[in-house]
């Protein structure tokens, strides 16, 4: 169930974070004002991003794969691209996915310029999307 609703949450996630980036693009390209809607969306990214990272947590450490990391070690999950994906790659780039979203939206709002915040949220949003997208289990993701 929790894996379930990990991946459910996930589309969610994912959709709200290339909002986000495309929202802070098209601002700074249009050179826009930064208003209400500008940052409810930055934010609802963040708030979104780290419920997944909760749920994500709690998917891990009931997983089968964590199971076999407790029985077997770090040497032989290292020997299993499968699941080293899951139990080392997959958390560590979305951990600093969240770390990215989170400095991202707390520097935009120590800056002065509308151009200054949508390129804030832009540039960090936006390499977080890169570490989310480079580490989604995308065959287990279809299934």
């Amino acid at each position: 169930m929790i894996k379930m609703l990990h991946s459910g949450w996930a589309y969610i996630t994912l959709l709200i974070l290339i909002v986000a980036v495309v929202n802070a693009i098209i601002g700074l390209s249009s050179n826009k004002e930064f208003k209400a809607k500008d940052l409810r969306i930055s934010l609802f990214a963040l708030i979104i991003s780290h419920i997944q990272l909760l749920i994500g947590f709690i998917a891990f450490f009931t997983s089968t794969q964590f199971e076999f990391l407790r029985e077997n070690g770090m040497g032989e999950v290292m020997k299993e691209s499968e699941i080293r994906m899951i139990v080392i790659e997959h958390p560590l780039m979305m951990i600093l996915a969240i770390v990215m979203i989170t400095i991202g939206f707390s520097k935009h709002k120590s800056k002065t310029t509308d151009d200054s915040k949508f390129k804030t949220i832009a540039i960090f949003y936006g390499i977080a999307l890169l570490f989310v997208l480079s580490r989604i289990p995308w065959d287990q993701w279809f299934n």
